[in-house]
């Protein structure tokens, strides 16, 4: 296993062994964001830039507080919490897109992070990101041309029209989310994470998205799912962590782990 990023040797192991995908290890982030600024006229300011002091106060934000757990080969984890607890931020630590300020994470294979927010190209069109999109996962340009039309239908953008060869900003936020999230699925992920990509699209949507995370279970990979719909996590995940103000409150099968978050949110 691989020290915060990949580690593509993921070996092999006897029949009925369960094999560990992500290890968080008494994980701690920490944001540090200045806050406010320095008043004072230009040359002030311009003294400050050429001695590189701060133009204001630094202020930490502790988002993940000494979290440790094991994600297992075929699991289907569900992140849930109040907002700002810490669910986005631990699967951008898992990504290897943010530096612990303690702790460890190991993760064996190649992580994706899915959100609803990632960044394709407005100016391009939809075809098109599905071609650069495919490429930035690590297809080859034949399986993207076999699964192309898959993506296409599964996403339902061309359903009332030929919306795959507009540019991506004539798309509403919810058909560019689609997109994202078809792009996504058409490839087998050793671990993917999925940030409220379920909350986008129609009840048929999240029905088709609901059973390819399941394919993915199957297909051996390992899924973490955030979202705020229960019903979601408990159609597609076995096992939930809640996180509370960066800290992990539970961690267990998912009826036992809902019960007790809604029974708590309820009071």
């Amino acid at each position: 296993m691989a020290d915060n990023t990949t580690d593509t040797a993921a070996g092999t192991a006897p029949a009925g062994e369960r094999v560990p995908t992500v290890i968080a290890d008494d994980l701690h982030i920490v944001y540090r964001v200045t806050a406010g600024r320095q008043r004072g006229n230009a040359t002030a300011a311009l003294r400050r830039v050429m001695r590189r002091e701060p133009s204001g106060r630094v202020r930490e934000v502790h988002a993940v507080r000494g979290v440790s757990f094991t994600a297992h080969r075929g699991e289907a984890i569900g992140l849930i919490g109040s907002n700002g607890s810490g669910k986005s931020t631990l699967l951008r630590a898992i990504a290897g897109l943010l530096p612990p300020e303690s702790g460890k994470v190991y993760t064996d294979g190649q992580p994706s992070l899915l959100g609803v927010n990632a960044a394709l190209m407005n100016d391009l069109t939809g075809e098109r990101n599905v071609i650069l999109g495919g490429l930035a996962m690590g297809m080859s340009r034949e399986q993207i041309k076999e699964r192309y039309q898959g993506i296409v239908d599964f996403s339902g953008i061309n359903e009332k029209g030929d919306f795959i060869s507009l540019p991506m900003r004539t798309y509403s936020s919810g058909m560019a989310a689609r997109l994202r999230f078809s792009i996504a699925a058409a490839k087998d992920h050793d671990v993917l994470m999925i940030d409220e990509a379920l909350a986008t699209g129609d009840k048929r949507f999240q029905k088709r998205s609901e059973a390819r995370i399941r394919e993915l279970r199957k297909e051996a990979g390992t899924v973490f799912l955030v979202s705020h719909r229960n019903r979601s996590i408990r159609d597609t995940c076995d096992r939930v962590l809640w996180l509370e103000k960066g800290e992990l409150v539970m961690d267990g099968p998912t009826d036992e782990v809902l019960k007790a978050y809604e029974a708590e949110t309820a009071s």
